[in-house]
């Protein structure tokens, strides 16, 4: 399987609290912190839930 780097770019500040907890869930608790995940279905859904606060690329 392929990962990917996820990297939160905004704030969770205003959003609903479904979005705070995907991102806590994604491991994602300040601006400009990154993760890697393993591109699952699970994950790549929580990532498009919450793809206007994140960016993401493929890990090398």
């Amino acid at each position: 399987m392929s990962k990917i780097k996820v990297k939160q770019v905004r704030s969770q500040i205003n959003c609903p609290l479904s979005q705070k907890r995907t991102l806590e869930a994604l491991g994602l608790r300040k601006i400009g912190q990154v993760v890697e995940h393993e591109a699952t279905s699970a994950i790549l859904g929580m990532v498009s839930k919450v793809q206007h606060l994140v960016s993401v690329e493929e890990a090398k």
